[in-house]
């Protein structure tokens, strides 16, 4: 399935809302997101660096910055895999894409060209060195419930209680986390 970065599309896709295990491969997640240079082009290098590995990408949305916030807004969006590796490889390829793209660890939350999440890989909880899956801190970021849960509103995410789109719902009673389709 060819994926395609989209900055306002009409009806989101629908995925299964159960993650996918055949033969060896997983059903992954990562976020992307990037507030400085060319965004939309900077997630695009990102995907493609990615390859055939991406099956889906979300609506991209415009976020504001939370905990340091002066800076610009952030685009964000999530991207379903197909992987084969372990978790902690796909940790080291998105590591990797954020170094090739330009990526400078400074400030957390700080402003950054490319930022890389490894959200979830397959129906399991996972934690290894520098990686714990689901990624910590989900249910308080609506940069990634917004886009994950227009792709797949059903996945229940491992030790959580709500669906994507309960948890989504939730998160818009966060205070400080503005959040807009983005219009390119």
């Amino acid at each position: 399935m060819s994926a395609r970065l989209q900055a306002n599309p009409s009806a989101p896709a629908r995925t299964p809302s159960v993650p996918v295990r055949l033969a060896g491969e997983f059903e992954a997640w990562i976020g992307l997101g990037g507030n400085l240079g060319d965004r939309m082009a900077t997630l695009g290098e990102a995907l493609a660096a990615l390859g055939d590995a991406v099956e889906q990408v979300s609506p991209i949305y415009e976020t504001a910055p939370w905990g340091v916030l002066d800076q610009p807004w952030f685009l964000n969006g999530v991207a379903r895999l197909r992987w084969t590796q372990s978790p902690l490889d796909l940790l080291r390829r998105c590591l990797a894409i954020e170094h090739e793209l330009g990526r400078v660890r400074g400030a957390r939350n700080g402003p950054r060209t490319i930022d890389l999440d490894v959200l979830l890989v397959g129906p399991r909880a996972f934690s290894g060195p520098g990686l714990s899956i689901p990624h910590p801190g989900i249910t308080q970021r609506r940069s990634v419930l917004e886009p994950w849960a227009d792709l797949c509103p059903g996945l229940m995410v491992p030790g959580l209680a709500l669906p994507l789109e309960g948890l989504r719902v939730r998160a818009r009673d966060l205070e400080g986390q503005q959040v807009r389709l983005f219009q390119a």
